[in-house]
């Protein structure tokens, strides 16, 4: 036989576009239309409703950027149409290529009533099947106008992604607003030619079954009347009933399709945004629910939960229902589904807390797996916190994203820094925006990693970011690939309903340690840098207003704020988003997001002072109120007393230029470009800095990634430096030294100080920065031989090589830590300390003269300046703190990296304060101590050990406890909870980094 397949494929694309396609809508006549355009942002549902619009023709120009036009569209059924079904095609002027990505609208009936969300894939509104003949149709449109960011050019600097700078010029043409006849057997000819034509072109070109499919199509295009489609429609249909009966080989890849949506709470749209694109999507997911009895719809993130509830409640009242006939799953278990590299130990906690507590209260339902398609990468020591939490499962598919090593399992078990294993899963459909289609069905089959010891695999299925989620298309292609030959076989689950199934299949799965890196984006570690210090400092906030005011609350009766930490909590947690706290969000999500850490923070201060004052009461005794999890120079962890301070700090000449400082512990040298040339340890007559090198060295790069400016940074940045080396002035400062320079058109005014009776160096740093494209990055050479270091995560920390053996170690050339990086040789260590920044990077060279040593460099990552899509990212003044701390050990950077985020707060007061609780090891580190959420009054307690080993310490509660018990984190009893306490003293064993929840019941 002849190969003629280039023909056949040829001839039914063709057909299908210029014929099929358009005889869906065989029959249509226009709708009237009027709008009106809402001043400023969006008015309440009823206030559009009841706007007078002004007409408007189809081919006219609507929308100014971030605009919300409430379109009217009216009209008359034919009568002749009788006995059909109709539906309105409303075209706001969409491209079919970019959902979520542009405008969108939702369909109101008259009395307020949602029908559907309108999006480029899903332009329709049912009107009635059939239809009687001369209904009066009259839908009204809740139309944004979002401007298109991410373009068919994309990453180019634009001024349309903040409502300040964005203009006035209409950004879309309305195209299409019809009534029309929908020809069903037309439409469901269509799916069998795109299910039947795109599996053809995945099968082997010498499969029999490619050859079948490919005679049957042929069949079916030769039984249409290209001029009367509609007429024949049914007759090519039945030539395909064969082949699309044919069931699929039992050795068959098996997909789980779980309908999804995956919306970014925030990204290249505001806040405000996203709460109408979860409202569209729900009410569209709603509607296909009830047309579709197989399908199930998924969905993530308690926050958009929240949102529909206070704000569509209409739409609120469809979900309630779905979700109790338990076909609209919440799923996830977090606030948000949130960056998981940089939020602190708690803040990771709470994401789980507020996330699973309100799916409880609302439906009663508690999930078991963590849902993350497309976070940037996930810490060590988010396991441990996912079991704490009561889960036992996560997805995610980002990690398919890496661009240098694949990654080698799609289902496994990640084992965390304190051994703790979650049964994993990575979706081998490299997407989470699933459409079913032949090529992606295909890959997840081809690409699954695990084959032949396991065979399920997850696909999630729809549009996102307010494309509308999964669309009767995609549900009848997957209803076609239920049992097909040639392709896997799709059925519609609910993630547990998988995970329950793909876990029994694979009882022994390889086990992954360790973090799970994503080599990709890993500038998110830095852009946006008051975002993120707007979140490190909330998270610190947010411990002393809880601790105070619980203090204060046991010692004094001090009410303490439930509602007001509730509140600033998820407002916390919804910024730590995986676009807004990574800072890949447009200029008006960080330009908000400032404004509310400086609210949050207000109010925060307002609890702490309050709470501090109600325990010191009034006198004029100095107290210092120490809210670190360590004593500090002789105040005890979260208690008041007068401090104690010894020794002095020396400021000296230096020969050849510069200063020394001289505290008795370090002697600092400074030369006359204000670097640090030495930096000795006294009592170990160590020296912290590489021969020849010096610290503090700010250094500049050139910064232009090959894509996604504020996410990426690519290796090639290194091959070009400028050592900020010259000064302007250098001058004595109090205990320090202040040095200013200037390059570009940026300024730098650093103080160097070290402080009586401390073994620091502290490095205050303001920079004026007004470059592009550029990093800088604050270097310190140290003269340490260390294979690993360690960095700060949650509830630990995680070692990472210096080397770069392999192409995984090559691959890291920026990490993330949380406040400390720590490097040793036996016996004595250095670490990094910052207030502020997560970015690092750490390389090694040997010397190739003098002592032939290794120089470890440590190297903050400070600010860069990407144009896209914020053009004007970090523009301005910011302020960071550092510390350098020679012959430190690990405990020592774990109390130091606390140290320099809770400094002290000084104030008079009457009598000094105990602690609430206390323990007396330094390597158990307390992160929380609160009142627990229920209004017991019962103190909650969190704490874990810090240093890597097992310990065995006593918790000291400052109260008469009636009894102490072991807790999830949502503060409920474990199965073998109860702990014993003798008094006010507990007992507690701790496995290394073993995370522990304590309630302690007041008598």
């Amino acid at each position: 036989m002849h190969d003629d397949r280039d023909l056949v494929e040829a001839r039914l694309k063709r057909v299908l576009d210029e014929r099929i396609r358009p005889a869906v809508y065989p029959e249509s006549v226009p709708l009237d239309v009027a709008v009106w355009h809402a001043p400023g942002e969006p008015v309440p549902v009823a206030e559009g409703l009841a706007a007078e619009p002004r007409p408007i023709e189809v081919g006219a120009r609507w929308g100014a950027p971030w605009g919300t036009s409430w379109f009217r569209v009216t009209g008359t059924v034919p009568e002749a149409w009788a006995g059909r079904t109709v539906e309105a095609v409303l075209d706001l002027g969409f491209d079919e290529d970019m959902p979520g990505f542009q405008c969108e609208g939702l369909v109101y009936r008259p009395d307020g009533t949602p029908v559907k969300g309108l999006n480029p894939r899903n332009q329709w509104v049912r009107i009635g099947a059939p239809v009687a003949g001369e209904e009066e149709v009259r839908l009204h449109v809740e139309a944004a106008s979002n401007p298109v960011i991410l373009d068919h050019h994309p990453f180019l600097p634009t001024r349309l992604g903040d409502r300040d700078t964005a203009g006035d010029e209409p950004q879309y043409t309305l195209t299409r607003m019809d009534l029309a006849v929908l020809d069903e057997t037309v439409w469901e000819l269509v799916i069998d030619l795109e299910v039947l034509g795109e599996l053809m072109a995945e099968l082997p070109v010498d499969s029999t079954r490619r050859w079948e499919i490919l005679r049957s199509v042929e069949r079916a295009l030769d039984a249409i009347d290209l001029q009367d489609v509609n007429g024949t429609a049914a007759q090519a249909r039945a030539r395909l009933e064969t082949v699309l009966s044919e069931p699929a080989v039992p050795s068959a890849h098996r997909i789980s399709a779980v309908g999804h949506a995956h919306i970014d709470s925030a990204w290249l749209w505001p806040l405000r945004e996203t709460v109408r694109k979860v409202a569209r999507t729900t009410a569209n997911m709603t509607a296909l629910l009830d047309d579709e009895p197989e399908f199930v719809f998924a969905m993530s993130q308690a926050q958009q939960w929240a949102w529909v509830k206070e704000h569509r409640p209409e739409v609120w009242a469809r979900v309630k229902k779905a979700v109790a006939d338990g076909r609209f799953v919440p799923t996830g278990g977090m606030w948000v589904e949130s960056d998981t590299n940089m939020p602190g130990s708690e803040a990771m906690a709470r994401q789980f807390v507020h996330g699973k507590r309100f799916f409880l209260d609302e439906f009663g339902i508690e999930n078991e797996e963590v849902w993350l398609p497309d976070t940037f990468g996930f810490a060590a020591g988010l396991p441990q916190i996912i079991k704490a939490a009561g889960a036992r499962w996560l997805l995610t598919q980002k990690i398919s994203w890496s661009r240098t090593n694949r990654f080698p399992h799609h289902t496994f078990t990640w084992e965390g820094i304190d051994g703790t294993r979650i049964f994993t899963h990575f979706p081998p459909v490299d997407t989470y925006n699933c459409a079913m289609t032949g090529r992606e069905i295909a890959h997840a089959a081809r690409n699954f990693r695990d084959k032949g010891a396991a065979r399920h695999s997850l696909a999630p299925t729809g549009w996102g970011d307010g494309g509308g989620g999964t669309t009767r298309e995609t549900v009848a292609r997957a209803a076609r690939l239920r049992d097909l030959e040639g392709s896997a076989t799709v059925v519609w689950e609910t993630p547990a309903e998988f995970f329950t199934k793909a876990e029994a299949e694979y009882p022994n799965p390889p086990v992954w340690v360790g973090e799970l890196y994503l080599e990709l984006h890993r500038a998110t570690l830095t852009s946006q840098a008051r975002t993120k210090q707007g979140n490190r400092r909330s998270e610190h906030l947010l411990r002393e207003a809880e601790l105070w005011a619980a203090t204060a609350a046991v010692r004094t009766g001090f009410p303490y704020p439930y509602a007001e930490l509730d509140r600033i909590w998820k407002t916390v947690l919804l910024h730590q988003f995986h676009d807004i706290l990574p800072g890949s969000s447009i200029a008006w999500v960080h330009r908000e997001a400032r404004a509310t850490y400086e609210r949050l923070a207000g109010e925060l201060e307002a609890i702490v002072d309050a709470a501090q004052h109600a325990l010191a009461g009034d006198g004029s005794v100095p107290l210092a109120f120490n809210p670190a999890p360590h004593t500090r120079d002789g105040v005890p962890a979260g208690g008041a007393r007068t401090p104690v301070t010894e020794g002095r700090t020396t400021v000296t000449a230096r020969r050849g230029g510069g200063h020394v400082l001289d505290n008795g512990l370090l002697r600092v040298e400074i030369d006359g470009r204000g670097l640090v040339v030495s930096a000795l340890d006294l009592a170990a007559d160590r020296e912290t800095i590489a021969p020849g090198r010096a610290g503090n060295l700010l250094q500049l790069h050139p910064d232009f990634p090959n894509m996604w400016d504020a996410w990426d940074v690519d290796a090639f940045y290194r091959n070009t430096v400028t050592d900020l080396t010259d000064a302007d002035e250098i001058a004595p400062d109090g205990d320090g030294v202040r040095v200013t320079r200037s390059f570009g058109a940026s300024r730098v005014v650093q103080v160097l100080s070290l402080a009586p009776g401390e073994r620091r160096l502290v490095v205050e740093t303001e920079v004026d920065w007004h470059e592009t494209e550029k990093f800088l990055k604050l270097a310190f050479p140290l003269d340490v031989h260390a294979e690993r270091y360690a960095s700060e995560t949650q509830f630990g920390h995680f070692h990472r090589p210096t080397h770069t053996n392999t192409s995984w170690e090559t691959a890291k050339f920026e990490a993330c830590n949380h406040r400390f990086v720590h490097l040793e040789e036996p016996g004595w260590g250095v670490a990094v300390v910052n207030d502020s920044t997560y970015g690092h990077d750490i390389t090694r060279t040997v010397r190739t003269d003098g002592d032939h040593g290794t120089t470890t460099t440590v190297r903050v990552s400070l600010l860069r300046a990407p144009r896209f899509p914020d053009p004007e990212t970090d523009q301005g003044v910011h302020r960071f703190r550092h510390a350098l701390v020679p012959g430190a050990d690990i405990g020592d950077a774990v109390r130091e990296g606390w140290r320099i985020n809770l400094p002290v707060r000084s104030r008079t007061g009457a009598a000094e304060v105990a602690p609430l609780v206390g323990v007396d090891r330094d390597a158990v580190v307390v992160t929380a101590v609160k009142l627990a959420d229920d209004g017991s009054g019962d103190v909650v307690v969190r704490l874990h050990e810090a240093h890597g080993g097992r310990c065995r310490a006593t918790l000291t509660a400052g109260f008469e406890v009636a009894d102490a018990t072991a807790t999830d984190l949502l503060e409920r009893p474990l199965p073998d909870g109860a702990t014993a306490c003798e008094g006010n003293r507990i007992a507690v064993r701790l496995r290394p980094f073993e995370l522990r929840t304590l309630r302690l019941r007041r008598s």
